[in-house]
């Protein structure tokens, strides 16, 4: 590996490791974030984060990134701190200001600074890949950091209306924060509704514990792939397969690479039966779908599948919603 790589590896560990880390304070805001056009902006962002995070690892894995022990320490290292300032971050965000409304715009403020400093990580890493003839990582640089300049001027469109809402709130004796309106409030509710889910799923891994054979996996000739290829082919599975996977791994290699891929691929489907479904069943369940549905198939769909006809359908219904 050249000298140029490795420095376009090191930057793109910095920008993972960031990526990585603001989706812990994203997080942490859309708890405390009425419902409005704000929290919907949190929202979507949230989604394009995860999905920056898993593009830059594509890369990293097609420059090499897996194959330099040294780089791959620095990169852990860079993550394990992103994380943890995100996480020592999350009470100070729940905290901060005299109220509701307050805090919501000094969260606001935080993420207008953070979208300016990831503008810049990746206008350096643009820069850096086009001097070295590497087209490819430019590209992906460019493309995120429209992302982030749109989120930046979404932020800065909504600071005077947070602002407004300070001054009712703070001067005038009127608030408008709503705590039951806020994601917290959302996610215990949506964890009430997902309580009969949860146990048919621990009922399902109870059933897989006798660990299957190889030739059930959905991988064809599993035992002779890298742990690299089959990283590469896990996206492609179902939820079921992919615990059967995991259980199979768990029994015999134990490649800590393809156990850690299996467990940021785990999750609920957008709906029951989903991952059986072919693009034009998909599509026709969208068009009756709301807003909420159609993220969570478009974040489901880009972390595994990725079959381009359903994300344009999940993003149309956005759109029109």
């Amino acid at each position: 590996m050249n000298r140029e790589t490795q420095k376009i590896i090191q930057y793109l560990d910095e920008a993972h490791a960031t990526e990585l880390g603001l989706v812990r304070v994203l997080q942490s805001q859309i708890a405390m974030t009425p419902r409005g056009s704000y929290r919907t902006a949190l929202e979507r962002h949230l989604t394009e984060t995860r999905d920056h995070a898993r593009r830059i690892e594509a890369r990293q894995r097609a420059l090499g990134r897996r194959g330099n022990p040294i780089q791959a320490g620095i990169g852990a290292a860079e993550t394990v701190l992103a994380q943890g300032l995100a996480i020592a971050k999350t009470p100070l965000d729940l905290l901060r200001g005299s109220g509701g409304e307050e805090k919501v715009l000094k969260n606001a403020k935080d993420a207008a600074a953070t979208e300016a400093l990831e503008i810049a990580t990746y206008t350096a890493i643009e820069r850096l890949a086009r001097d070295a003839g590497d087209d490819e990582t430019a590209r992906l640089a460019a493309s995120i950091r429209a992302d982030e300049e749109r989120m930046l001027a979404r932020v800065l469109q909504e600071i005077p209306k947070l602002t407004d809402a300070v001054v009712g709130a703070d001067v005038r004796d009127d608030g408008s924060y709503d705590v039951a309106k806020t994601g917290a409030a959302d996610a215990s509710r949506a964890a009430a509704r997902k309580t009969a889910t949860k146990a048919k799923r621990t009922a399902a891994r109870s059933a897989r514990r006798v660990a299957p054979r190889e030739q059930d996996l959905g991988i064809p000739r599993y035992g002779k792939l890298t742990a690299d290829e089959v990283v590469a082919k896990l996206p492609e599975l179902s939820q079921t397969e992919l615990a059967q996977v995991e259980a199979y791994e768990r029994r015999t290699g134990k490649r800590t690479t393809v156990l850690a891929r299996i467990e940021t691929l785990r999750g609920d489907e957008p709906w029951s039966g989903y991952d059986r479904q072919n693009v034009d069943e998909i599509r026709s369940r969208l068009d009756k779908a709301d807003d909420a549905t159609a993220k969570a198939v478009r974040e489901y769909e880009r972390a595994h599948k990725s079959r381009a006809g359903v994300i344009e359908a999940a993003g149309r219904e956005l759109t029109s919603a």
